[in-house]
């Protein structure tokens, strides 16, 4: 799974996600793309179900570009432990993603292999998509 090798500091605050994605909302390799309506975070698990059921359902054909990246530590408690102590050790990685922004692109492929491996990648996230094209207006 994807995690950054490493960090500058262990443990990071929630901070804020307003605003749109202005940076990466559009499409800069391949024709199709699935570009995110919510807001939210990303796990880097989610990010590899996605990656491979694209591979699987394109039976490697084409190419495919991953345009996010889970660089944020998500900190978790043990279960039987009591308030208080302190913040929990990194339990796992999350891409924060806002509107706007694009998750997958492909791009060798013909639109409706490509719109259901999409599709069918998009079921694996936690946030709303929707497919775009370079074609379209």
């Amino acid at each position: 799974m994807l995690q950054p090798k490493q960090r500058k500091y262990k443990k990071e605050f929630r901070g804020k996600m307003g605003g749109l994605d202005l940076r990466g909302s559009e499409l800069a390799f391949g024709e199709f793309g699935i570009q995110s309506l919510d807001r939210g975070w990303i796990r880097s698990r989610e990010i590899e179900a996605a990656r491979k059921t694209i591979v699987n359902y394109t039976s490697r054909k084409g190419k495919l570009w991953i345009k996010i990246f889970p660089h944020k530590p998500y900190t978790k408690k043990s279960d039987e432990v009591v308030r208080g102590g302190g913040k929990g050790d990194v339990d796992h990685y999350v891409a924060v993603i806002k509107p706007g922004r694009i998750l997958f692109e492909i791009g060798g492929l013909p639109e409706d292999v490509a719109r259901e491996a999409l599709r069918l990648a998009s079921s694996k996230l936690s946030l709303r998509t929707r497919f775009i094209s370079k074609h379209q207006k």
